[in-house]
Formats: C-alpha cells, sequence, structure tokens
C-alpha cells in the first residue's frame, strides 16, 4: 500500500503556471500577489510551479513588426511566446485602470494571440486582483470578456478580488503580501486552477 501511494506522488505531474503581472510599478501589489503565490506553491501546493513571465519590456502591438506572413515577430516577442506555449495553465494579476485590465497586460495578450494559433487557446487559468472598493472586479470582467476570444478557460470560484485599502492592511511597503486571510484565499486559487487544468489535460486512450 505504502508502494502504491509513493508510485501515485511520483507519477502526479508538475503544472508550470504562467503567472503575469499587469503593473509596471516596482512595489506593484500584483507583484506580491505573485511572490506570495510562489512561495505558497513551493511550501504547500506540491505539483504545481509559478513562472513569472515580465511582459514590462514588449513592444507594443504593430502589425508591422510581425513578419512571414504573420508568423515571424520580434526576438522579444518570439521568447514571450515561447513561454507561453510552454504553460500549462496562467495566471493574471492586473490592477484595475479605467474600469479595465492595464495597457501592458492587453497589449502581451495581443501578441500572444497572433499567428496561425493563439498561444493561450485551450488551458485553464486564474485571475487576481487588488485594488479599491471592487478590488479590480471590473478588471477581472473585461479580461474574461477577452480570454473568450482567446479560448481561454477561467476558474469561476474561488475568487480574489483584494480590497488593498482596508484595515489591517493586507500589503506592507514593498508591495509584499502580509494578510493571512488574504494568503489563503489565493492558497485556494491556486488549488482550483490545479484542479481545473488537470480536467482539461488530454487523457490517454
Amino acid at each position: 500500500m505504502e508502494a502504491m501511494a509513493a508510485s501515485s506522488a511520483v507519477a502526479r505531474p508538475t503544472l508550470r503556471v504562467a503567472a503575469f503581472c499587469g503593473s509596471l510599478r516596482k512595489v506593484s501589489w500584483h507583484r506580491g500577489l505573485i511572490r506570495a503565490a510562489e512561495k505558497l506553491c513551493e511550501e504547500s501546493i506540491p505539483g504545481l510551479h509559478i513562472d513569472h513571465v515580465d511582459i514590462s519590456g514588449l513592444p507594443m502591438f504593430n502589425q508591422d513588426l510581425e513578419t512571414g506572413d504573420g508568423e515571424g515577430f520580434p526576438p522579444d516577442v518570439e521568447a514571450f511566446r515561447d513561454r507561453v506555449r510552454a504553460a500549462d495553465c496562467f495566471l493574471f494579476a492586473s490592477p484595475e485602470y479605467n474600469y479595465s485590465i492595464t495597457a501592458t497586460l492587453k497589449n502581451a495578450l495581443d501578441w500572444g494571440s497572433r499567428g496561425k494559433k493563439s498561444c493561450w487557446a485551450d488551458r485553464a487559468a486564474a485571475i487576481v486582483c487588488a485594488g479599491g472598493t471592487f478590488g479590480g472586479g471590473r478588471a477581472s470582467l473585461h479580461l474574461r470578456q477577452v480570454g473568450v476570444f482567446l479560448d481561454l478557460h477561467f476558474i469561476n470560484k474561488p475568487e480574489l478580488h483584494v480590497r488593498g485599502y482596508e484595515e489591517p492592511p493586507k500589503f506592507d511597503a514593498d508591495g509584499n503580501l502580509i494578510d493571512a486571510e488574504t494568503r489563503e484565499r489565493l492558497r485556494k486559487v491556486l488549488l482550483s486552477l490545479q484542479a481545473f487544468s488537470l480536467r482539461l489535460q488530454p487523457k490517454e486512450i
């Protein structure tokens, strides 16, 4: 029995979660959420690995930069697309700007959507947001709308919309998540993403 349990544990796949921060701020709460997710996976979620993909250096989308009938891209964009394609699932952390997602994140989504097949298609994704009264909820909704065309499959529950200005503080001066309750909510989001991603993986016949 112990041998069977050990074999099952070894066989469990490790899923690579490509994480994207929509904020450019050095002390962004959303970078803090991604760091917290990395630590949670290392400490308490076996089989899940966070790969923070920096999208801050991508050029603004311009179709003139594409070559080879839309199949060739600038080196930075090609490297980004390779990491997106290599991921098993996605974690998006974005603030709400003017009722929507940030231009930085939308730009990355647009570059990943180009070519014969979207780099985003047919994989699970989760959204975490932090902000004011609504905790970034309207950005989350808009991202879901964009994801429909990209064939992303977002988990529905649980959601994480952090009201970052409430007391007691959820983040420290460096943008690190310090609230234990929010950390536990983030852990549940990651577990849900893991379970949904495993369900979407093709079954062997």
